[in-house]
């Protein structure tokens, strides 16, 4: 057991080529901590609404949308920001829902949608890869603000209790089958579900 001892701390501060291996273990510790603080540092600066609507296309087309809406203004003061509604809080899911937007910067580098136009004409096919986001992932990002444990059915319309307290509590339903649009115009609806 001495030997192995003996042998592990030779191996530690003998030099392979120009560095031990202790040095190189340190070293690449220390690399490991900047390159994650710089990701993370880089992940939280890519996740702020002035990042969102640094592009015209957003800031033109579903920013004004957004200023109309109760998730913008309201009676509580309590405001949704872009990565509210569009980005996971959890990590795991934040980091693969940036890997699925990386994707959407070649719309930005290939003016898909870089004037209004062209935005209206793409508007349902973008409208819809957001349902399908958030009908896959049970509306988490609503979810973050809107806990269902917590609703007052009696201060929710009639329609709005009854929907809650079945289709939303059996999870039968979730929350953007009901709620598209409520922070963007709609599409054209036609063939959709429930319109």
């Amino acid at each position: 057991m001495k030997n192995i001892i003996k042998i592990g701390w030779q191996t530690l501060k003998k030099p392979s080529g120009y560095y031990s291996l202790g040095a190189l273990v340190i070293g690449g510790f220390i690399a490991g901590i900047i390159f994650w603080g710089g990701f993370n540092t880089a992940l939280e600066l890519t996740n702020t609404e002035e990042f969102c609507i640094s592009c015209h296309e957003m800031e033109n087309n579903v920013y004004e949308e957004l200023k109309t809406t109760i998730h913008f203004t309201n009676r509580s003061g309590v405001r949704a920001t872009c990565p509210d509604c569009h980005v996971p809080h959890k990590w795991t899911d934040k980091i693969a829902r940036k890997m699925q937007a990386s994707k959407e910067v070649w719309g930005k580098i290939f003016g898909t949608i870089n004037t209004r136009e062209k935005f209206v004409a793409h508007r349902r096919r973008l409208a819809e890869n957001e349902w399908r986001r958030l009908k896959a992932n049970d509306s988490l990002e609503c979810r973050n603000c809107h806990n269902f444990d917590y609703m007052d059915f009696t201060s929710q319309s009639q329609r709005a209790a009854k929907q809650h307290s079945t289709s939303l509590a059996s999870g039968e339903k979730t929350c953007i089958d009901c709620h598209k649009g409520i922070a963007h115009h709609l599409p054209d609806m036609k063939g959709v579900e429930g319109w």
